[in-house]
């Protein structure tokens, strides 16, 4: 028995035998919470208290939480970021409609410049005015 500075009984923690957990973790596994009786014969059958188990049980629910709250907030920004992928797909899918459009042989040149500047990085090489003996591209 410890005492701490005062004389007290000094709690101590119980360390379980590597069966003794292997046990509750498959118990875990089938059920995150025991019922009064359940929890009686899992302490018997393993040497443990009651009390042991209960507080065993409460720990583990709280550390499964909070790995499975960081392991959905991972698929939400996952989740989030191929959707807003998709969403710029779509939006360069509505540039391209655009481009692809039969060019107004009425629009400016200012326009078609614009549009292949948007499309073809130094505007793709394109002679917008061939000059005489010069085919357009």
């Amino acid at each position: 028995i410890l005492l701490d500075k005062d004389g007290k009984r000094k709690h101590t923690r119980p360390t379980f035998s590597g069966q003794q957990i292997f046990a509750l973790e498959k118990t875990f596994e089938q059920t995150k919470y025991l019922a009064g009786p359940e929890r009686a014969r899992l302490a018997y059958s393993l040497g443990m208290t009651e009390s042991q188990v209960k507080v065993w049980f409460q720990n583990r629910r709280t550390k499964w939480r909070k790995k499975h709250a960081a392991e959905m907030a991972t698929a939400k920004k996952k989740q989030d970021s191929e959707t807003e992928r998709l969403k710029g797909a779509s939006e360069n899918e509505e540039e391209d409609d655009d481009y692809n459009k039969p060019l107004d042989p009425n629009s400016d040149d200012e326009k078609i410049t614009q549009l292949l500047k948007k499309h073809k990085p130094g505007g793709g090489g394109l002679l917008l005015h061939p000059q005489e003996g010069e085919a357009s591209v």
